[in-house]
């Protein structure tokens, strides 16, 4: 894969309401901790996109599922992005919330409760979503549960019969422990981009030594790019780590939307033309931007 797409960028996942609360001493049982508390807009798939069009991506789009009391508010804030938002309003479930614990170091634990989120299904797919799109991208949290791991997959295929790339995030490796590794290999199958950080490619394939995670994955997904956090990324074709591209310095506040910004800067890179290795320099410059910011999104004006 040494070239890339034209057209936009469409996001299937998760739009959700994060609650980060940075701690500078260690959690304290049984009494209080503590901390500066910010409730602000997150969910990987809807990171990913607001990534991608402050990284220049035109046309990014992005489908999922919220609450019917919080929709309007989520929408205002991706059209504000730059992102075209395609949310349904569920009508019996809150939109996603996670409370995402954040330590001295910038380490972060994170709370979920999915909500709304996996509640997307088939009937919300729209084929003519794709009119226009050079690249589906589909945030791994879809697939832990049937119903949107049923719209994940239909999404995937409607990309594969117009020959449009698709790439995966794997999102969690505490889902995926409980989903099983097995199972979750299958459901994202036929993906062409696979981005997991070195906790999921271990967890993924049973290798604690980045390199070959990575190497090990890219015998079953044509291109892997594999987060490593400071250390950088690994880029994996053919069984094969072709690249290992450096981490950019940076003074880290907060990596909840560290990952999610190297994947939006990656995949607008990929969409600008730009092959794998620059693709995943550039997202590394992102994600040292994103880790100074509070929150899983790009600093908004004002």
């Amino acid at each position: 894969m040494t070239g890339g797409a034209a057209g936009g960028l469409l996001v299937v996942g998760d739009v959700v309401t994060d609650i980060v609360a940075r701690h500078h001493s260690p959690l304290a049982p049984a009494t209080d901790t503590a901390a500066r508390i910010a409730t602000l807009p997150g969910g990987a798939g809807a990171n990913v996109a607001c990534w991608a069009a402050r990284s220049g991506a035109e046309d990014v789009r992005v489908l999922a599922r919220v609450g019917a009391d919080t929709v309007d508010t989520h929408e205002r804030v991706l059209r504000a992005s730059g992102v075209r938002p395609h949310l349904v309003a569920d009508p019996a479930a809150p939109t996603g919330t996670v409370v995402c614990l954040v330590g001295a170091d910038g380490e972060r634990t994170f709370l979920t409760d999915s909500g709304a989120v996996l509640r997307l299904c088939a009937d919300d797919w729209d084929g003519e979503l794709l009119a226009g799109i050079g690249h589906l991208h589909v945030s791994g949290y879809l697939f832990f549960a049937d119903a949107s791991r049923a719209a994940a997959r239909l999404a995937m295929e409607a990309a594969r019969a117009r020959s449009i790339p698709v790439s995966v995030d794997p999102a969690s490796a505490g889902f995926i422990s409980r989903f099983g590794t097995d199972r979750f290999l299958a459901a994202i199958a036929g993906a062409d981009v696979l981005l997991p950080s070195h906790h999921e490619a271990a967890l993924l394939t049973g290798c604690s030594e980045p390199a070959g995670a990575a190497a090990e994955l890219s015998r079953r997904f044509p291109l892997v790019v594999s987060t490593r956090g400071a250390r950088g990324a690994l880029v994996a074709e053919s069984g094969t780590v072709v690249a290992r591209v450096p981490a950019r310095p940076a003074t880290v506040v907060d990596t909840t939307g560290a990952g999610d910004a190297f994947t939006g800067a990656f995949l607008a890179a990929r969409l600008a033309g730009h092959g794998p290795v620059e693709a995943a320099r550039h997202g590394c410059r992102i994600a040292a931007d994103a880790v100074t910011v509070i929150g899983g999104r790009p600093r908004r004006p004002g």
